[in-house]
């Protein structure tokens, strides 16, 4: 592009008959962070192509920090340590390991894809990235959501390919995700590509429902008219696309992500099943090692990471987590007895799954069965949700003994039993499945199971767990937060 700086020099050798307006528009940004750091400026980039045929591989010579980078003319880069680094060079060392830089394929007509997930999904991110450009080129973009996937863009930088990159601006991002677009902007002299909603959904949605409809009936209709809308609208003009989905971020379906696949959702710009493509070059990764490669790189990340931000999306429906808590609870908080409900709202279920349902209902097994809980029948908990004036302190639970969220809370639930019981509270079960379910419901506000009521001593009616915290302190400090710490001792 004309522009030469002292920290990077740059050669382009021509040569007649080959075409060099991928190299040409690529350099500028081929090794960019490199550039930027003290211990891995850039010093030389090299790139010459070979004048027989446009598809024929490139090579690429480039030097930093010490460190010497070669494709060869086999197409496979390799790293010459000069000089040792510690064990964050070897973060970028494993990254470039295999990499190919080949001329953009003319054709993806018949390919395997499942064929070619099996072949590259234990590659390199770097060898998976470079791949998706070689086959499709400017017909393919990288989603940057304005958290860690930056690291896409740092290794399509580092493949010394063009590349594009688009991300989705709904409107209520936080003002952190909007600076961080710009730094990586500049940092690596690249347009961002926008999306932005349809303003008639917008207001629509907006003017019937207000600003925060979302945590009344759940975030599925604003993501739709915010997100998924324009990212369909974008996608159909491209023909592949790359996330930053990774396996150790949903553990209960890790094969679901593989490293390419035909995009079950979305179609691209060709129209109908099966007209997109997509890339998950970052399946295998951690989120420790995309952390690691972040910070060797020096690439720029969202200001909010340093403030207990692990998931961000729009600042109404993100948080911070708190040391101990998983990656998701940051996100949505309020909707997690929803995803948990295990089969309240059997209205949704298929014929299999309420047939599943009612087989899991009709067991016999029990839980809570230490002898520290007492159960209770309908009319047992009917009659203590209609005392007038509680005479002692009751902590009950709703449950479902085929439900992993009450199984997964036996032994805290036992344990604050048996401290509990000793300060005169007692503490009761009812199941709340099958027959008892609706009116559990509409009497005890029953939502999700488990559900933890409180009848406290000289009230009337109960008091509701709002959290998620189920084990023995937790409700512990529940407990004492409504009656004291101090109980009656039993009678």
């Amino acid at each position: 592009n004309g522009h030469r700086s002292p920290a990077v020099h740059r050669r382009l050798h021509r040569r007649p008959g080959t075409a060099h307006a991928m190299a040409a528009s690529s350099l500028s940004s081929a090794f960019p962070v490199a550039a930027a750091t003290a211990a891995a400026g850039v010093r030389r980039v090299h790139r010459t192509s070979t004048p027989t045929s446009s598809s024929a591989p490139s090579r690429v010579r480039a030097s930093f920090g010490g460190l010497s980078l070669d494709t060869g003319a086999g197409g496979g880069l390799s790293l010459d340590g000069r000089r040792r680094l510690g064990a964050s060079r070897a973060v970028v060392d494993a990254a470039a390991e295999s990499l190919a830089v080949d001329a953009p394929s003319s054709s993806t007509a018949g390919v395997d894809w499942e064929a070619l997930d099996a072949t590259i999904v234990n590659q390199t991110t770097l060898a998976i990235l470079d791949k998706a450009l070689e086959m499709f080129g400017d017909e393919l973009a990288i989603a940057f959501s304005g958290a860690e996937d930056v690291a896409l863009i740092q290794y399509a930088a580092l493949t010394g390919r063009p590349f594009r990159v688009f991300s989705l601006d709904t409107g209520r991002l936080n003002p952190e995700t909007y600076q961080l677009f710009d730094d990586v902007q500049k940092h690596f002299g690249i347009n961002i590509e926008f999306t932005f909603p349809d303003e008639k959904a917008v207001v629509d949605l907006v003017n019937a429902k207000g600003m925060f409809s979302f945590f009344e009936d759940g975030h599925k209709e604003c993501c739709g008219v915010r997100k998924v809308q324009p990212l369909r609208r974008k996608l159909k003009t491209l023909k592949a696309w790359v996330t930053g989905q990774r396996k150790d971020q949903s553990p209960g379906t890790r094969m679901a992500v593989p490293a390419v696949q035909v995009d079950p959702a979305f179609e691209g710009v060709e129209g109908g099943p099966g007209s997109l493509i997509k890339f998950n070059p970052l399946t295998n990764a951690t989120s420790q090692e995309v952390w690691d490669f972040l910070r060797v790189m020096g690439t720029p990340v969202n200001a909010l990471h340093a403030n207990g931000y692990v998931s961000i999306g729009c600042a109404p429906c993100t948080r911070a987590v708190l040391p101990g808590q998983q990656e998701r609870e940051g996100r949505w908080w309020w909707e997690d007895a929803a995803m948990k409900e295990c089969g309240l709202h059997s209205g949704n279920m298929t014929a299999d799954e309420r047939a599943k349902q009612d087989a899991r209902e009709a067991t016999d097994e029990d839980i809570f069965v230490d002898g520290s809980v007492t159960a209770l029948t309908r009319t047992g908990i009917e009659a203590l949700n209609d005392e007038v004036v509680h005479p002692h302190t009751t902590l009950a639970v709703l449950y479902a003994p085929w439900c992993p969220f009450c199984q997964a809370m036996v032994g805290g639930f036992e344990e604050a039993a048996a401290r509990l019981t000793a300060r005169g509270v007692h503490v009761v079960k009812f199941r709340a499945d099958a027959d008892e379910k609706a009116w559990s419901q509409e009497t005890l506000a029953l939502a999700s199971f488990p559900t933890l009521l409180l009848f406290p001593e000289g009230r009337r009616g109960f008091v509701k767990l709002g959290s998620e915290r189920r084990d023995a302190d937790s409700l512990d400090i529940f407990v004492n937060s409504i009656v004291g710490a101090a109980a009656a001792p039993v009678v």
